[in-house]
């Protein structure tokens, strides 16, 4: 089924309404205007404010060249060339290489004019003018991205929920199977949540952070932690009693933690195990020895994954959901 999104229907209707504004004025090349609308509409607000300043001081530059070099050497296809020469390196270098293509349709124009008139340099100045408003004003708005955010949490959240409990099962049971097709998922949904939190930053000119994005990244500092605890898992060959101590923990911090159960209580359980496994015998030989000392590197593992949980703000409580540590 074709779908249509805001920034193509955005386009659609800005382009037609800035040929028809540019043609009520009886403007030359007033189609150019209807080109300059399109190039200027991008997906966030901040990136179509700055795709208008640099195709705007281009297209200004842009006359001012055009003046200099056909005036001064003559309307001549080589003299367009030459002009290029200097005039792309130019926009680089005052860092509005974007404009370059806008810029050059405005060249063009003043070319097949075939001289320069306060008249023709009008008329151009209102397309590119038509132009940018009119994107600028059908940028204005964005639709809100909130309630995708909000999928997207409660779905990586799920699956942690979903990886947590298949580690408690293994810690307890190293015959338990698991696909693990919550590994991938997962990687893709946080960068994908990434995205979409960081175009939503875009959107508002007076914010510069997003609290889902700083949720976002702070789950990907976990889910990287929990692709380093996964391999020392499986790496476990022996079955002591530390193994099926850690497997409740793992269990429990699956099962029941949520805003009102933070962090700090479960860094504290950490701790008080650490404890506990100091105080047990020592092991009787070097099997158990490896599986200890792979129980003692997860659990050093899941404490920084507690501290990036602790350290995060949290999202606020009129937009939060249920989500685990």
């Amino acid at each position: 089924m074709l779908k249509i999104g805001y920034r193509t229907l955005k386009t659609a209707i800005g382009t037609a309404i800035a040929i028809m504004i540019a043609q009520f004025l009886d403007l030359n090349n007033f189609a150019s205007a209807g080109i300059i609308a399109i190039l200027c509409i991008q997906s966030t607000k901040r990136k179509s404010v700055d795709a208008s300043w640099s195709r705007f001081a281009a297209c200004m530059l842009a006359m001012v060249f055009s003046a200099v070099f056909f005036e001064a050497l003559g309307y001549h296809p080589i003299v367009i060339g030459l002009m290029l020469l200097l005039f792309i390196p130019v926009t680089v270098s005052l860092n509005i290489k974007e404009g370059i293509v806008t810029s050059s349709v405005i060249i063009l124009h003043i070319f097949m004019d075939g001289r320069v008139t306060l008249a023709s340099l009008l008329n151009e100045f209102l397309l590119i003018i038509i132009g940018i408003g009119i994107a600028l004003i059908m940028n204005l708005y964005m639709p809100s991205v909130d309630a995708k955010l909000v999928k997207f949490q409660q779905k990586i959240e799920a699956n942690f929920h979903t990886i947590f409990l298949q580690m408690a099962a293994y810690l307890k049971d190293e015959n338990s199977e698991w696909s693990g097709r919550e590994i991938t998922s997962t990687d893709q949904m946080i960068k994908e949540a990434k995205t979409l939190a960081f175009q939503d930053v875009e959107n508002h000119f007076l914010r510069n952070e997003n609290h889902y994005y700083l949720y976002f990244s702070m789950r990907q500092k976990q889910f990287e932690l929990i692709e380093r605890m996964l391999p020392l898992i499986s790496s476990l060959s022996s079955s002591v009693e530390q193994r099926e101590m850690i497997g409740d923990f793992v269990e429990d911090l699956s099962e029941h933690i949520h805003p009102g159960n933070t962090a700090i209580l479960y860094l504290k359980k950490l701790y008080d195990m650490k404890i506990r496994f100091e105080d047990m015998e020592m092991p009787k030989n070097r099997e158990e020895f490896e599986t200890r000392a792979a129980l003692y590197q997860f659990i050093r593992e899941m404490e920084e994954y507690l501290q990036l949980k602790q350290s995060f703000r949290g999202i606020p409580s009129k937009k939060m959901n249920k989500q685990f540590v």
